[in-house]
This record gives structure tokens, C-alpha cells and sequence, in this order.
């Protein structure tokens, strides 16, 4: 990802919260110069001061025959915004376009074991669904075991993680209270959540 200094995004518990919080992220794979694109919820974990990320193919998707050993890009992208030059001092200028995106690249490994499926499925409910752990508990025995069966859990421990985060740092300190100010008010959450990260930006 082309990443000019004034975006790059270092901190790593920034990374990290970014992803738990727009954790539904896509996983491209490459075989014979084919690329291959799936979106699927992730878990991301730290393990020895390495980031690992869990989620789960459909076991029909032949995807996942693909990321074992083989080098994964899972990217997380969700606020942006339409940046109007209306908001900026001079007329010399073009519109662009604000947002955060993390890539995360690295190796897959299968999880083939029932117990760890069922820990990863657990899991994924406490993380999008809390309530629903319960009627969890109570569903059959076999019934759980069918359900996991028809999927492919698996884990990429990150070796590369880059992080842009695009939101008007080349801009004045007018300029940016003026964008700011206008996606605030707007009716769409992504713009929302855009003026939400830069007023934690330090310019």
C-alpha cells in the first residue's frame, strides 16, 4: 500500500484497535496469477508480541485451500469520506477523498482440531454477539458439531502490518476545524466516524 509519511500510522494499539473495531475484513489470495477475495469477520489476538488473525471459511469456498504456507493480504477498511475543496482557503485545489485502511499480510495455517473450531466459534459469539452465547449452549451437541464442520477455521500470523490513515494532516488547522465541522453534521455515519478519528489526530 502507498503509504506518503504524513499518513503512515505507526502505533500498533491504534492498528489493533482499528481492526477489533471494523473487524469485517477481506482476504485476498493469489494462485496462478488469479486473485481470490473473500469478506469474513475476524478475531485478532496477541501472541508472543505477534499479531494473529482468526476467522473462518464456508467449507464449499475452495479458498481456503489456498492459505496454507501461501502469503495472505487481509485488508480492513470502513470510514471514508468526499473530501469537497469548498472547505479549504484557497480555490487552488481538487477534492479528495479521507480514510483509514490497515494490510495485514502473512502466512495461513488451518485449524483442523474440533475443540479449537469450537473455541474460535465461541469466540466469534462473544465478540459480535454476547446474548446469544446462551441458546449457544443449549443447541445439541451434534447439531453445534454439524454447524462446524461445514467450515474451515483458520489463523495468519501477521509478519507485515501497514496502516494509512489519510485525514487531511496536510491541511491547515482552519481548514481541517472546517472539515471536521462539516462531516459532524452529516447524515452518513461513515463521514461521522472520519471527523471522529481526525479530531483524534494530532496535527
Amino acid at each position: 500500500m502507498y503509504i506518503p509519511n504524513t499518513n503512515l500510522l505507526t502505533d500498533s494499539a491504534e492498528i489493533i484497535d482499528f481492526i477489533k473495531r471494523f473487524s469485517f475484513g477481506t482476504i485476498i489470495t493469489s494462485i496462478n496469477n488469479i486473485p481470490t477475495a473473500t469478506h469474513l469477520p475476524f478475531l485478532v489476538e496477541i501472541r508472543n508480541d505477534k499479531v494473529v488473525l482468526i476467522s473462518h471459511f464456508a467449507k464449499a469456498n475452495d479458498q481456503w485451500r489456498n492459505i496454507y504456507d501461501n502469503l495472505n493480504l487481509v485488508i480492513f477498511q470502513e470510514p471514508h469520506a468526499y473530501i469537497s475543496p469548498s472547505h479549504y482557503e484557497k480555490t487552488l485545489n481538487v477534492p479528495t477523498w479521507n480514510y483509514i485502511a490497515v494490510h495485514a499480510y502473512g502466512k495461513g495455517q488451518l485449524v483442523t482440531e474440533q475443540e479449537r473450531v469450537m473455541k474460535i466459534l465461541e469466540k466469534t459469539i462473544l465478540k459480535y454477539e454476547e446474548a446469544y452465547q446462551k441458546q449457544w449452549e443449549s443447541l445439541p451437541e451434534d447439531y453445534k458439531f454439524k454447524m462446524a464442520n461445514g467450515i474451515v477455521a483458520f489463523e495468519i500470523e501477521v509478519t507485515d502490518l501497514q496502516a494509512k490513515q489519510k485525514l487531511s494532516q496536510n491541511k491547515t488547522a482552519e481548514e481541517q476545524a472546517n472539515i471536521i465541522n462539516s462531516l459532524s453534521k452529516s447524515s452518513h455515519s461513515s463521514e461521522q466516524l472520519i471527523a471522529e478519528y481526525m479530531r483524534k489526530v494530532s496535527y
